[in-house]
């Protein structure tokens, strides 16, 4: 009975020490390649989605060069068309000299009956700001054609600055769009280069996710974007963007092809609202306080509101009556073309800001996921590998029942050594213990990297 009582303490203490005592340094050095094999296979997998995101940004070029072409079209035409109204406009204007005195006694009647009605709708329903609104027009009124009240005059400058604003706004949707497409190729560069590492000092079983080890050449310097402290992700670079470019065009008229209905219809049931005001003289459409204080061009609109203004239409100069003839019919033509052609422009450039604004969000998952492959590239190999397990300390816990918890210190890559706990249940001397400790420490240098941003 003493012997196998001897035999049955022996055996519990075999048992509680191979939990208690730390492995031994060649334990430790097993563990560590065991470790470091599950994380080649975590970099061959990130490789292989960095490969994935490449392919994304290639379509996306793919699609990206399709949009540029029909850009560019249109915007030739929309050019064109406003070249031909201005040209028009230019010609009605040469005819009004003709009976000049007339005119001029007609228009000045009628400007201070212009300013005033739109005043008067305007305060009906916008809390603040008629004064101003009327200065405004004052201004617009004074630089402008008496023709051109009644031939759409006033659209040709609203056209002609959205045709600056939108030229500005493609011009940074490109550079934003090299920004990305450069960000990429840069990841995309640095993770071929871990592969070359990999592949070169002692991993020469390394698949290659890329194909034939021709492309890894490199003929190209990328910015690294994603190790830069301002970097957010790929998204973050359009959606200031996209906030701004709803307010700009938003402002600028019906043109822009927009859900915002753009016009200028007061109400006169004296309700105080900023967003929406309808008025009568102005037909169907709408427009905010705000946008008829920032473009009080709209107030034009109003003319049919005073007779002065409406005789300026049928004044005849000479036997011709320019409202009523062939000029007037052409520079229409091409305003309506110039017009239509604006709205098609505006829409194309919010399929590009939106195509790039998916694409971003999905280049940011793959890139969240694996993006830290990049940050290798500069990474020291040593003859002792990327990983190693320098200390593993197991204590006895108080409650037999439950396994105590592990402290294990690693070092990985080039940071600083790790501490952290692995659950008692794991103990070291299990194969899944070598796995569970390597997850950890790729997690924590993750978290140092893109994922934490």
């Amino acid at each position: 009975m003493r012997v196998c009582g001897s035999v049955a303490v022996l055996s519990l203490f075999c048992v509680l020490s191979e939990s208690i005592l730390p492995p031994s340094k060649e334990d430790l050095g097993q563990i560590s390649v065991q470790g470091e094999k599950y994380l080649d296979k975590q970099i061959e997998n990130a490789i292989t989605g960095v490969k994935e995101m490449k392919s994304v940004m290639e379509k996306s070029g793919e699609d990206h060069k399709k949009l540029l072409t029909v850009l560019e079209k249109t915007k030739q035409q929309k050019e064109e068309a406003l070249k031909t109204a201005q040209e028009m406009e230019t010609k009605l204007e040469e005819e009004e000299e003709v009976c000049n005195d007339t005119i001029k006694v007609l228009w000045e009647e009628c400007k201070p009956c212009l300013k005033n009605t739109c005043i008067k709708f305007y305060s009906r329903t916008c809390s603040s700001g008629s004064g101003l609104v009327g200065r405004q027009l004052e201004e617009v009124l004074n630089r402008t054609s008496p023709f051109s009240i009644w031939i759409n005059g006033e659209n040709i400058d609203t056209l002609t600055k959205e045709d600056q604003q939108q030229s500005r706004e493609f011009q940074d949707l490109e550079e934003r769009y090299s920004e990305v497409a450069d960000g990429v190729d840069g990841i995309f560069r640095d993770s071929m280069q871990v592969f070359d590492q990999m592949r070169s000092f002692h991993h020469p079983f390394f698949a290659s996710p890329f194909g034939s080890p021709g492309v890894l050449g490199r003929t190209r310097v990328y910015r690294s974007l994603i190790e830069e402290p301002h970097f957010r992700g790929f998204q973050s670079m359009f959606q200031p963007m996209m906030d701004m470019a709803r307010n700009v065009f938003g402002s600028l008229g019906p043109y822009t092809g927009s859900d915002g209905d753009l016009g200028f219809n007061p109400s006169g049931d004296g309700s105080a609202n900023e967003d929406v005001v309808i008025t009568k003289p102005f037909g169907n459409n709408r427009m905010t306080c705000r946008e008829i204080r920032r473009n009080s061009a709209g107030c034009i609109k109003l003319k049919e509101e005073c007779g002065k203004c409406k005789a300026i239409q049928h004044i005849d100069c000479s036997g011709k009556k320019p409202l009523e003839g062939p000029v007037k019919e052409q520079l229409e033509r091409a305003l309506e073309r110039a017009e239509g052609f604006t709205q098609e422009y505006n829409r194309l450039l919010r399929k590009f800001e939106e195509e790039m604004f998916n694409t971003s969000r999905l280049l940011d998952m793959f890139n969240k996921q694996f993006g830290w492959v990049s940050t290798l590239a500069n990474n020291t190999q040593t003859k002792d590998g990327f990983f190693q397990v320098k200390t593993i300390l197991s204590r006895s816990s108080e409650d037999s029942k439950e396994p105590s918890d592990t402290n294990v210190s690693v070092q990985l890559f080039d940071v600083p050594p790790m501490t952290f706990t692995v659950p008692g249940d794991i103990p070291w001397s299990d194969p899944k213990f070598s796995e569970v400790v390597a997850q950890e420490a790729l997690d924590r240098y993750k978290q140092t990297t893109v994922v934490a941003k």
